[in-house]
């Protein structure tokens, strides 16, 4: 089994930072990409920012700039630092991995719980 468990969410004003992380763990052999991605009420989910293994980033454009997305391969964990928040960033976050699992090695992929962030005065 597989886990992503997130955390860093909360109520932050207009400007603001808050910096997201999300640990996998279970039977992983590899992760090969790991992203975040956001749905806001009303909102289909979207993606925010990937980052493969090999730490190569894509971002949505309405966070680039503002938002950073990295990983550290020894803890299998990634992380959005966000800056500048604004109201419509406001949303539940999730992490997304795409993970080779040890048995079989078969390739997964697997979503995190979600972490809510609000970003209001």
């Amino acid at each position: 089994q597989v886990q992503l468990v997130e955390s860093g969410g909360g109520l932050v004003q207009p400007g603001g930072s808050l910096r997201l992380s999300c640990a996998a763990s279970g039977s992983i052999f590899s992760i090969t990409a790991m992203g975040w991605y956001r749905q806001a009420p009303g909102k289909e989910r979207e993606l925010v920012a990937l980052i493969t293994s090999g730490g190569s980033t894509n971002y949505a454009d309405s966070v680039k700039g503002r938002f950073t997305i990295s990983r550290d391969n020894a803890k299998n964990t990634v992380y959005l630092q966000m800056n500048s928040l604004k109201p419509e960033d406001t949303a539940v976050y999730y992490c997304n991995a795409n993970i080779i699992v040890t048995t079989g090695l078969l390739l997964r992929n697997y979503w995190g719980q979600g972490t809510q962030v609000t970003v209001s005065s």
